[in-house]
């Protein structure tokens, strides 16, 4: 019962999560959209590259989808219902997310498209800029749980969430979160405007569902984690664990995707400065200041 509840619930927040994208990029609400948009691609032709690295081509969207899957495996949605719960989650759930950057290099040169590849070298060095935003906010949360278990993580928030205990931290592994999944305004890498879909400019069909429905995973992913780590995870006043989750996940995914909409895209240069100049000092300003947190105030 609780394996199907746990498949349940991370299927309705995959399609929760396409159609509050869909609702913030088109202005309409359509609890169908993700769906018409799905038969309409399953109609188009498959095209296949005149030069294609036909290996890459094909397993990069697919790598992006198990890459996704594998930093959500960690997840919990509540007790008893992740995957796999390992003593060291937290950890997993980032080395997971090193596999997002093999799928997009790998689905940016597999075409031999101009577009394609500046779209993911334009994700190489996005991500190893908030790579380490991504790893010293978890540092913190792991230090005062004392664990890299993901529930843990959770449990420690019982008195206090992460997100009033380390507010720094919750907004560094939140903008770092959204340069994973490459949303606006850190939408280099497929930038429309610029681009004409960059990574994803030469992927029609299956492959561009495929490749789609990976990012939402990966949105996904990336809001369970914010919730997990900063947000207390199924913590709640009353009724069932899971759909606290639920309401928190889809909440962060709709912060994530809308509110970056109103921050215009900048140039990948400065986006990059922003990280190694501001970014990283803060992260490590967030250690000392929970490190010293931990030991006056164990909450």
């Amino acid at each position: 019962m609780s394996s199907f509840v746990l498949i349940a619930s991370l299927i309705f927040a995959t399609y929760g999560v396409a159609v509050i994208e869909e609702w913030v990029s088109t202005n309409r609400l359509r609890l169908a959209g993700p769906l018409i948009s799905t038969l309409r691609l399953l109609g188009q032709e498959n095209i296949l590259p005149r030069k294609s690295d036909r290996l890459f081509f094909e397993v990069g969207p697919v790598l992006l989808l198990i890459a996704a899957l594998l930093s959500l495996a960690v997840i919990p949605l509540a007790p008893g219902l992740i995957v796999t719960d390992l003593a060291t989650g937290a950890l997993f759930f980032n080395a997971a997310l090193a596999y997002v950057l093999v799928a997009m290099i790998m689905a940016g040169w597999g075409p031999d498209g101009a577009y394609g590849m500046i779209g993911g070298w334009r994700f190489l060095g996005q991500l190893i800029a908030y790579a380490m935003l991504v790893v010293m906010p978890i540092t913190t949360v792991a230090m005062r749980a004392e664990s890299l278990s993901t529930i843990d993580i959770v449990n420690s928030q019982e008195m206090l969430w992460n997100i009033a205990y380390q507010p720094l931290g919750f907004l560094l592994f939140l903008f770092a979160g959204m340069a994973m999944a490459f949303v606006p305004p850190f939408d280099l890498p497929v930038a429309s405007g610029e681009l004409a879909g960059g990574v994803e400019a030469e992927y029609t069909g299956v492959r561009l569902i495929i490749f789609r429905l990976g990012r939402m995973v990966l949105i996904l992913s990336v809001s369970s984690a914010i919730v997990v780590f900063y947000l207390g995870g199924w913590l709640g006043p009353f009724g069932p664990d899971w759909s606290w989750s639920m309401i928190k996940i889809l909440g962060v995914a709709a912060l994530m995707l809308s509110g970056g909409r109103m921050l215009p895209r900048i140039r990948e240069a400065t986006l990059l400065a922003w990280s190694w100049k501001l970014g990283i000092p803060l992260a490590l300003a967030n250690i000392f200041l929970v490190g010293v947190l931990v030991l006056v105030v164990p909450l």
